[in-house]
This record gives C-alpha cells, structure tokens and sequence, in this order.
C-alpha cells in the first residue's frame, strides 16, 4: 500500500495552493486553489481520491500559518487523512535551495507535497488542533493577560512615583492587596481629594476595598502621605487631579484584567481537570494548577512524541549543536518550541529544586560548575519536563524520592532540600575568594569616596 503527499500552502485572505505527489516524489498534480469552505474541500478531496490508485493513505503537509490550517487539519483528518504540520523555518531554508536550483512555479506547494521525501523528521505529528482546544487557547490567554497585567502595574507605579515613594510604601505591592489598592486610587487619587475626605469616610472605603484588611491605621498612613506629596511638590507646579485621573485610568485598566484572569482561572481548572482527571501532571512536585494546566495545556498529549527526547526537543530547552569532524560546540537554547511552555517550564523548575531533592541536588551541582542560576534553572526545567512525559506515558504519578532513592514525603523533601542547600551555600561562602572592589584597586590609586564620614572646611592660607 502506498502513500499520497498533499502539500499545502496556505493564505490566510487569498486562495490555498495544492500540489499532489507520490510516495517517490513524482507530482501528479499541482496549482489546485481552493478556499476552507465546504464545496471546494469537497472538490480537493476528490482530485485526491482521483489519482489514487486504490488503498493509498493521504498524508497531508502545510505550514501553521496562524489559525487558518486548524480549519483544513479538522476537516481532512475526518476523512482519514493523517496531517503533518513543518516549521516555517524549515521549509524556508529549503525553498531558498530550490529557488537558486529550479524554475518552477507554485514552488509552495510543491515543496510541501516532497518534504516527507526530502525531510521527514522535520514533520511534526498533530493529534490535537492546537488553538481549536479550549485548555490550549485558554492557558495562551493566561499568559497574555499576565503580561498585559504586569505592565499596567509597572506603568502605575511610575504615575504614583510623581506622588511620592510613600504612596508605595503605604499601599504596598503585596499581590493578594492589588485590588484593594486599585479601589483607593480609582477613587481617591489626588491629595487634596483625600484630605477632602476625611480619615472617617477613608477609613471606611478602606475596610470595604480590603475586606477588613486595612483600617483606621491605613487611613492615617494616607493621609501622612498626601501631606507628604503636598509638601514635596510647589503649589502650583503640578496638576494633582490630571495625574489622578491618568492613576485611576491605570487602576481601571488593572483591575479589569485581575478580573479576567480570575474568571479564567476558573475555566482553566475545568478544562485541566477533564484533560487530567487522575492529576498526573500536577503530581509534580511544586506544582500548582496554574502551572500544571499550562504545561499540559502546551505541551499537548505526551505521549504523541515518539520518545523523551522529541519532547525535550519540543520544549526548546535543548541546545544547539555544532558538530564538525571531531568537534562538538554546544551553543544557547534551541528556543524552537512553545515560548508559554519554556516560562512555565522554568518557573515549575524552580519550585520543584525546593521540594524534589534529586533535583536540589542537581541544580547545586550545576551552581559549582559554574552555571547561572537560570541556566541551571533551563536544565532542571528539561528533566522535570521529561520525567512528567514518563509518567504520563506509564499512567503513574510523580513519586518524590531521597538521593538514596527511597520514597518520600513532600515536607521530607522540603526538609532534604533545605539542607543541601544551605550546605551548598556554606561551601560556597568558604571557598569564596573574590576581591572587592577597593582590594582590587592599587595602593596609589585615588579613593573612591571620601575617607571620613566627617565634612571637609578649607585649610587657612
């Protein structure tokens, strides 16, 4: 039984491009345009089947242009077709040698229908439909409010560094308080204002905003800091209600965006929880639901790789070999794979070295040789990822054990990890011989700062 290639080219306005080859390579027919609508899949599906000579599987190969190959892969693997998507990159580098090499037209398409021929492990398998699945799509949101959520946070607090640095200190940065401080400023950020409304009536949105968190104290630390602003600022100089309204805009902003993370969340921990019923993934040590969801929801089925390797691989925390001759280089991170993965990758790593000895002790191992604390961070987030993809694969739930390999409990492994690390530490410290910067300079260099902490007066003529 043979095999058919179909490559596509995709456009996301304009029609597709099709190209139909043979197992060998052979084209029996190219420039078929159609759009992703019912007829003209319809139409394809024919030509398909047309030039087949009976029993050949379909293989179908196109590029992830966006979301517009999500549409085509649900359609053509309803009808039995197996889809293989290539990174853009890949068919970018071979369609340059074909560009200086042939006069074909089409080339897209084409190119696409010989690549299993040409380059078969660069295909990647795709049982899901990527931004079609709702864990997927939801975690890839996640991760933009939070970014979008952060620089709302950084801009705010550039606005209230105009007030002053004790409104920061007032209100703090503590993330479970954000909305409570946004319920302040929104209402009352310029210090005249404030001081208009009283410390009784501050007193009270404040016991209302934090929940009983914040009080009469709170109110008066406020008002302490608005007479600061006035004092800091000449009357006159400064539009304290323009810049009240630029922080509650902000603050507007901010707590729209906690609140669509927060319903997210919910969202999220349903999908995640039909995705993994069993709670293999989260398993892991130091993971949550938010992260256990995003790597899942990232990473895809474990199991469709075809070994550990590829999934590290999938991960972009591998990297980059150079191999000429004898020589082998290793240079960076390949960072070829899903960049919210990597971020949760790396923050589970973290959290994981606290509780997983075996990897505390991996990660003070890499420490000594030198390493980074985010390149060590990169390695260990490599072998969690590969050891959640053996579990899941084996249907078997992260077991936390000693350097001994003995079974043991989280706070066990809290326990071993806090001693390797402080031991780590303790080495470190005593085999620590970096000069400081005043041992470095030499015996006539000019000082620094000055010698005594005591004013200089000018000598008598």
């Amino acid at each position: 039984m043979g095999e058919l290639r179909l490559g596509i080219d995709l456009a996301c306005r304009e029609a597709h491009r099709a190209a139909l080859a043979d197992e060998t390579g052979r084209l029996l027919w190219i420039n078929h345009c159609f759009y992703s609508r019912p007829a003209d899949l319809e139409r394809l599906w024919a030509a398909v089947q047309n030039a087949a000579s009976g029993g050949e599987a379909v293989v179908v190969v196109m590029e992830p242009t966006r979301n517009a190959w999500v549409v085509l892969a649900a359609w053509l693997r309803a009808r039995g077709a197996t889809v293989r998507l290539v990174p853009p990159e890949q068919s970018a580098d071979l369609r340059k040698y074909y560009n200086k090499h042939t006069k074909t037209d089409r080339l897209d398409a084409v190119l696409l229908a010989r690549l299993p021929l040409l380059h078969p492990d660069g295909l990647v398998a795709t049982p899901g439909l990527g931004p079609a699945e709702s864990l997927r799509r939801a975690v890839g949101r996640r991760a933009a409010l939070v970014a979008r959520r952060a620089a709302a946070g950084h801009r705010l607090e550039a606005l209230l560094e105009l007030l002053g640095p004790a409104w920061t200190a007032v209100l703090g940065t503590d993330p479970g308080k954000v909305k409570a401080a946004c319920s302040v400023l929104e209402r009352s950020a310029d210090p005249h204002a404030l001081h208009r409304l009283g410390r009784a009536r501050l007193a009270r949105l404040l016991i209302r905003a934090s929940r009983g968190q914040w009080r009469e104290d709170k109110a008066d630390a406020l008002l302490a800091a608005a007479r600061e602003t006035l004092a800091l600022w000449p009357e006159g100089s400064i539009d304290f209600a323009e810049l009240a309204e630029d922080i509650a805009a902000e603050t507007r902003l901010l707590r729209g965006l906690l609140n669509e993370i927060d319903q997210l969340d919910d969202r999220i921990a349903a999908s995640y929880q039909h995705a993994d019923p069993t709670g293999i993934v989260a398993s892991a040590p130091g993971l949550g639901p938010v992260l256990a969801a995003a790597i899942l929801g990232r990473l895809g089925d474990p199991a469709r790789f075809r070994d550990l390797a590829a999934v590290r691989a999938y991960t972009g925390l591998v990297p980059k070999i150079d191999q000429s001759g004898t020589t082998e280089r290793h240079h960076g991170l390949t960072k070829a794979g899903d960049h919210v993965l990597r971020y949760a990758l790396f923050f589970a790593a973290d959290h994981a070295r606290k509780t997983d000895p075996t990897l505390a002790d991996h990660y003070q191992r890499l420490r000594d040789r030198g390493k980074h604390h985010n390149s060590a961070l990169c390695t260990l987030a490599a072998v969690l990822i590969t050891r959640i993809a053996a579990c899941w694969r084996a249907g078997q739930h992260y077991q936390l054990r000693d350097l001994h390999g003995h079974p043991i409990t989280d706070a066990e492994g809290r326990e071993i990890c806090n001693k390797i690390n402080t031991a780590a530490s303790r080495a470190r410290s005593a085999t620590n011989t970096t000069t400081g910067r005043r041992r470095k300079e030499s015996q006539s260099a000019p000082s620094t700062g000055p010698s005594t902490p005591q004013p200089t007066t000018p000598s008598p003529a």
